[in-house]
């Protein structure tokens, strides 16, 4: 899936990637990053969204919170960024960055919302009257209005496993009521996730119900206690061929993640705006009988779409782009990913570099994250090694 639109959409970066781990600059379990292809996707969502009236927060988790993937963001008119967790907010403030909004889809716990607060975020999302009064209590505490979002779930609403949690719809205009006596905060929105989501059906992405509750639920608390709501946050499967259908459902806000580096579910089975701009690279360390040995650390997949054969490329430098694909076999969730196990093939030998393609989420993983520019030129420049906490490490 992923792999095939990476070796056809931008190839230099799989070049770069076994290059650079050939010539021992960067370890195996790395995941590359052009940051060239990253700030041209960056300006055709921030394009798209400016002509759809939207506003962008962008997430860093699936980067592993690297700062110069912000500082990329950033230049291509995106600075406001969402922290998915209060670890976070933390990593990221660290490195300067502006907050937009925290607190969703991980509530801030109770004796980090002082530091949370201090980072001074846009907006901050609580799922509860008892988390509305801790934001309250740090805010006066420190002499600072927050502003708030309410997070609304409806009946009929979608969830990922363990990401539920929310005002209920028929609810939330009299939980916002006791939200407006406390002081120092103001409900200015509301939000919900996901929003929207692809359909591999109909190849396309759809609307789902949360989208209609958080809009019903801006509608009733302008309407029945005069609130002045500014945000319908609305993050789910966003590229820039998205703005329009969610800025139609009467979103203001988006968070994309993925389409940064090209690999919403979408991405793997249409040309979007937005190239591939991410790729993991490891490296066979043992010949098994059928079986080749990558190392991991990883293998972690975002389980969005259907289970497919994950593949990789194999091959050393000098390959114009490593032609030799490999069915791989990962480790079951109960497992640990010390390797990935490739089908062998003649042509392989311990010490290729084995190239991935595939959704990452790589905050959970023990990877490591690799900026790079000049993805196609002779000498692509690698800008440092990090952590998946955004700390340089070499």
């Amino acid at each position: 899936m992923f792999l095939e639109t990476l070796v056809r959409r931008n190839p230099g970066l799989i070049r770069a990637a076994v290059d650079l781990h050939q010539a021992g600059q960067i370890p195996p379990n790395t995941y590359l990053l052009d940051l060239d292809a990253i700030e041209e996707n960056a300006r055709h969502i921030k394009e798209a969204a400016d002509h759809a009236g939207l506003h962008v927060y962008p997430m860093t988790k699936q980067v592993g919170r690297n700062p110069l993937f912000v500082r990329a963001l950033a230049r291509a008119g995106l600075p406001k960024v969402v922290c998915v967790d209060w670890m976070e907010v933390e990593m990221l403030a660290r490195e300067r960055a502006k907050i937009g909004h925290v607190g969703h889809l991980v509530q801030v716990p109770r004796h980090r919302a002082t530091a949370v607060t201090a980072c001074e975020p846009e907006v901050w999302t609580v799922f509860n009257l008892d988390k509305a009064r801790e934001v309250s209590q740090v805010a006066t505490n420190l002499e600072r209005r927050q502003d708030v979002l309410l997070r609304v779930v409806g009946p009929d609403d979608v969830f990922y496993p363990t990401h539920g949690g929310g005002f209920r719809a028929g609810e939330v205009v009299a939980a916002a009521r006791q939200v407006m006596d406390l002081p120092h905060l103001r409900i200015v929105g509301v939000t919900s996730f996901p929003t929207l989501l692809f359909d591999v059906e109909t190849r396309a992405p759809r609307l789902t119900p949360n989208m209609e509750t958080i809009v019903t639920a801006a509608r009733g608390l302008h309407d029945e206690l005069g609130l002045a709501i500014t945000q319908v946050n609305a993050p789910g499967t966003t590229s820039a061929a998205t703005m329009d259908m969610l800025a139609g459902a009467g979103a203001t806000h988006v968070e994309p993640g993925h389409g940064f580096t090209g690999s919403t579910p979408w991405h793997a089975y249409e040309d979007l705006p937005e190239r591939p701009a991410m790729c993991y690279v490891t490296e066979i360390t043992d010949l098994q009988g059928e079986w080749a040995y990558a190392l991991g650390g990883g293998f972690y997949i975002d389980p969005v779409v259907p289970p497919y054969q994950v593949r990789a490329c194999v091959g050393v430098s000098g390959d114009d782009a490593p032609s030799v694909r490999a069915d791989a076999t990962l480790v079951p969730p109960e497992g640990i990913d010390y390797y990935a196990l490739l089908r062998r093939t003649p042509a392989m030998a311990i010490g290729d570099s084995a190239v991935f393609a595939f959704r990452t989420q790589a905050f959970v993983t023990r990877a490591y994250i690799a900026p790079v520019r000049g993805v196609g030129t002779e000498r692509p420049d690698l800008l440092g090694l990090y952590d998946v906490t955004g700390r340089r490490v070499g």
